[in-house]
C-alpha cells in the first residue's frame, strides 16, 4: 500500500537524534534548528526524559480517562507552578488542533454565543473548528467554511473593537506570535488593548501558544511579555519533546460539566510522563533563561547581516527575511552546510530549535547561513 502522498519530503531520513543533532543511516550529522516544527523542546534522546518514558511504559502504558491518573494531576502542579497560572485548571488532549478546538467549544459554552474573530494570516491547526479559523483557503475544504468565524488584521484594534462591540462573539483567538505567517509578533500594547477590549464585551479571549509557548520565547508564554491574563491558553508542540500531546489551560471562571469535553487519549500514562519530564529538564535546566539568552544573541547577530532584508522574533522563535526563495535557500542548508531549517512563506527562513541551543551552536550555524549567502 503506498501513503496518501500531502507532504513535499526533503530525501532525507533521520534515524537518530542526540541534543540539537540529528543523524542519517550513513551517520551524517544535521545541526538541527528546527526542531520538527517547535516540537523538540529539551533535544533529542534527553537522558531523563528517555529513563521517565521507559519506566512509565514498563509500568503501564496506557489506560482511559474513565479512571483515576495521579500523573495528570502531578503535571498540572507543575505546569502551573512554572508557567504561573496555578490558579487554571488543565483540560488534557492530544495536539494543537484538539487543544484549539476545545478551547473555543468552551468559550461557545460559557459564553452562549457562536462567532469567534480571529487574524489574517492566522494558523491554528487543521481540525473543523481549527482550520475555520485559520486564514489558509487552500487547506480548508468547503466543510469547514462557516459564517461564523471572521477575520480583521493583526494588530488593528479599532477593527476588533467594532467586532466585539456586537455582542455576538463567543472568543477572539490570536497567537502568541504568528509562526506559520513568518513570526510576526502582535506588540504588547495591542495584546493589552485587546485583553481589555474582550474583557469589556463579555468575549473569551484565546491565546494560542502551541508553536510560541513551553519558554520558545523567552517567557512561558509569549503573552506574558505584555503582562496579560487570557481566559483560555491552548499547548502542544514542544509540550511532550515529540510525544504527543496537547492541553487547554482554563480560567477560574469556566464552569466544568461532566461529558462537556472528553478524548481516548488525551493525558494518557505514557503521554504525562513524557511531558512531566519535560517541565522537570526545562525548569532544572532553565532552559526558558537560556532562550532568551541565546536568542536574543542570535537575533543580534542575524540584524548585522546587510544581506538580511528583515529578522522577527523573540528569544528561539525566529524568522528571517531573505531575498530569493527561501525553500531553496533551505535546501541549501540542509544539503551544503547540513543545517536543518524551517520555511514561512516565498522567502521566510524560519527557526525553531530545541531550548538547549548554545551559543556555540548558535555561531555554528551564523557561519553556515553566511556562506549560504554567498
Amino acid at each position: 500500500m503506498e501513503l496518501f502522498n500531502v507532504y513535499s519530503l526533503y530525501p532525507v531520513e533521520p534515524v537518530r537524534g542526540r541534543g540539537n543533532f540529528v543523524y542519517d543511516a550513513a551517520g551524517t550529522e544535521y545541526l538541527d534548528l528546527y526542531g520538527g516544527h517547535a516540537v523538540i523542546s529539551i533535544g533529542h534522546a534527553q537522558e531523563d526524559y528517555v529513563r521517565a518514558v521507559g519506566e512509565q511504559v514498563a509500568r503501564l502504558g496506557f489506560y482511559s480517562n474513565s479512571v483515576e491518573n495521579s500523573l495528570q494531576q502531578e503535571l498540572g502542579e507543575r505546569l502551573g507552578r512554572l508557567s504561573g497560572y496555578d490558579d487554571y485548571r488543565l483540560f488534557l488532549c492530544n495536539s494543537g488542533a484538539e487543544a484549539n478546538e476545545n478551547a473555543l467549544k468552551l468559550a461557545s459554552f460559557h459564553t452562549g454565543r457562536a462567532k469567534v474573530l480571529a487574524f489574517a494570516k492566522a494558523f491554528h491547526g487543521r481540525t473543523s473548528g481549527a482550520v475555520a479559523a485559520t486564514d489558509n483557503p487552500a487547506i480548508s475544504a468547503p466543510f469547514n467554511r462557516t459564517e461564523n468565524v471572521e477575520f480583521v488584521p493583526l494588530g488593528d484594534i479599532a477593527a476588533v473593537r467594532e467586532k466585539l462591540s456586537t455582542g455576538l462573539f463567543a472568543a477572539v483567538i490570536v497567537e502568541g506570535i504568528q509562526g506559520v505567517a513568518g513570526i510576526h509578533c502582535p506588540s504588547d500594547d495591542f495584546l493589552r488593548e485587546l485583553r481589555a477590549v474582550a474583557t469589556e464585551t463579555g468575549t473569551q479571549l484565546i491565546l494560542d501558544e502551541i508553536q510560541s509557548g513551553y519558554g520558545r520565547t523567552g517567557r512561558f508564554f509569549a503573552h506574558q511579555q505584555a503582562g496579560i491574563r487570557p481566559d483560555l491558553i491552548t499547548m502542544a508542540k514542544g509540550m511532550g519533546n515529540g510525544f504527543p500531546i496537547g492541553g487547554v489551560l482554563v480560567a477560574p471562571h469556566f464552569e466544568a460539566r461532566p461529558g462537556m469535553l472528553g478524548t481516548t487519549f488525551g493525558g494518557n500514562h505514557l503521554a504525562c510522563a513524557a511531558a512531566i519530564a519535560v517541565l522537570e529538564v526545562i525548569g532544572r535546566d532553565r532552559l526558558v533563561e537560556n532562550a532568551t539568552a541565546v536568542g536574543d544573541y542570535l537575533l543580534a547577530e542575524l540584524r548585522r547581516i546587510d544581506a538580511v532584508k528583515e529578522v522577527r522574533g523573540r528569544g528561539l522563535m525566529i524568522g528571517i527575511e531573505i531575498d530569493g526563495s527561501g525553500a531553496e535557500f533551505r535546501r541549501r542548508l540542509l544539503f551544503d552546510h547540513h543545517v536543518f531549517t524551517g520555511g514561512a512563506g516565498a522567502s521566510t527562513v524560519r527557526l525553531l530549535p530545541a531550548l538547549t541551543l548554545t551559543r556555540e551552536l548558535a555561531d555554528r550555524f551564523l557561519e553556515a547561513f553566511k556562506k549560504n549567502l554567498q
